[in-house]
C-alpha cells in the first residue's frame, strides 16, 4: 500500500511543532533559581548536620551491683532499719554518638521516623564541650553534683543527718545528673525502706528518670521516649517521668509500662506507697 506525500501544510504545522519553544521571562527565572536550589539539597544531603543519632541505653539498679561493687552503700547508727527488697530500681540511660561524630541529612530524616531511634540536636545532649574528653568531664561533674544532691534530698527526707547515716555512691560508666531521683530513692529504700520492714519497690522493676534537687524536687531530663523503652526492654512495669515530660512519655508508650508523673521526692515515695497498697496512683 503506498501511502499519499504529506501536503506542503502539514511539514509546516509539523516543523512548528519539532522547534524548541521559547520559555517566558517567568519561566527562565524560575529555571535560573530551581539549579542552585537543587545543589543547595545535594550539598545538605551529604553535609554534617549538628544533630546526634541516639538509642535506648544501658539501664542499672541502684539497689545492686555495679561492675562487682555496690552502687549505693550506707552505714553508721541510723542505717540498718530497711527490710529486703525483691524488686529493682532502674535509672535509665540513652546511648548517642560521640560529639563530633558526621551525621548527614539522610540518617537524620531516617531516625527521626523511628521509634526506636532519635536524631536530637547536638547541643540537647552535648550542651558544654566540643570533644569526648571535654564532655566526659562536664558529665562525671554533673553526677558528682547530682549524687551530693541525692544524698542530701534523701537525709532531708527521712530527717536524718549526715552524722546518722554515711553514703557512699557509685555507678560506672555513666554521667550527668538524670539519676538523681532514684539516687535519693535507693538510699531510702536501703536505709529505712517503706517503713514497714518492707522496701519501696514492692517487688516490682520500677525505672525511671529525673534529676533532683536538695530540697527534693524534681527536674526534667532529654531522652525520655528512649528511657522508656529501656525499661520496658529490661522488665520495668513502672516508669517514674519528670510531670513536666508526661506529654513526651506518652507519645511512644511501651505496652503495658505505666506512666507515673512526679514532681517531688516525696510525690514519688507517695506513688510507689500507693503502687504497694493498691491504692490511687497518679498516671500521665
Amino acid at each position: 500500500m503506498n501511502t499519499p506525500a504529506p501536503s506542503s501544510s502539514l511539514l509546516s504545522r509539523l516543523g512548528a511543532r519539532l522547534r524548541p519553544r521559547r520559555l517566558s521571562v517567568r519561566q527562565r527565572t524560575l529555571l535560573v533559581c530551581a539549579v542552585p536550589l537543587v545543589a543547595l539539597f545535594a550539598v545538605a544531603a551529604f553535609a554534617p548536620l549538628p544533630f546526634v543519632l541516639a538509642q535506648p541505653g544501658i539501664t542499672a539498679n541502684v539497689l545492686g551491683d555495679s561492675k562487682d561493687k555496690p552502687v549505693i552503700t550506707v552505714s553508721g547508727p541510723g542505717s540498718g532499719e530497711a527490710g529486703a527488697d525483691d524488686g529493682k530500681l532502674l535509672m535509665t540511660t540513652i546511648a548517642a554518638t560521640p560529639p563530633g561524630a558526621t551525621v548527614r541529612l539522610p540518617q537524620v530524616v531516617e531516625n527521626w521516623f523511628r521509634t526506636d531511634r532519635a536524631a536530637m540536636p547536638a547541643e540537647a545532649v552535648y550542651p558544654v564541650g566540643d570533644n569526648l574528653k571535654e564532655v566526659e568531664k562536664h558529665n562525671q561533674d554533673e553526677m558528682r553534683s547530682s549524687q551530693n544532691a541525692a544524698v542530701k534530698a534523701a537525709l532531708r527526707q527521712m530527717r536524718k543527718s549526715p552524722r546518722d547515716v554515711r553514703v557512699s555512691l557509685r555507678l560506672a560508666d555513666v554521667g550527668g545528673p538524670s539519676a538523681g531521683l532514684f539516687f535519693s530513692l535507693g538510699i531510702i529504700d536501703k536505709v529505712v525502706g517503706d517503713g514497714r520492714g518492707g522496701g519501696l519497690t514492692g517487688g516490682r522493676v520500677v525505672a525511671g528518670t529525673g534529676t533532683i534537687k536538695a530540697d527534693g524536687k524534681v527536674g526534667p531530663v532529654g531522652g525520655v521516649p528512649l528511657k522508656t523503652r529501656a525499661a520496658k526492654r529490661d522488665g520495668a512495669s513502672v516508669f517514674l517521668v519528670p510531670r513536666a515530660e508526661c506529654a513526651d512519655a506518652k507519645v511512644e508508650q511501651p505496652k503495658g509500662l505505666r506512666l507515673v508523673p512526679v514532681e517531688t521526692l516525696s510525690g514519688a515515695l507517695k506513688a510507689l506507697d500507693a503502687l504497694r497498697d493498691g491504692g490511687r496512683v497518679p498516671s500521665c
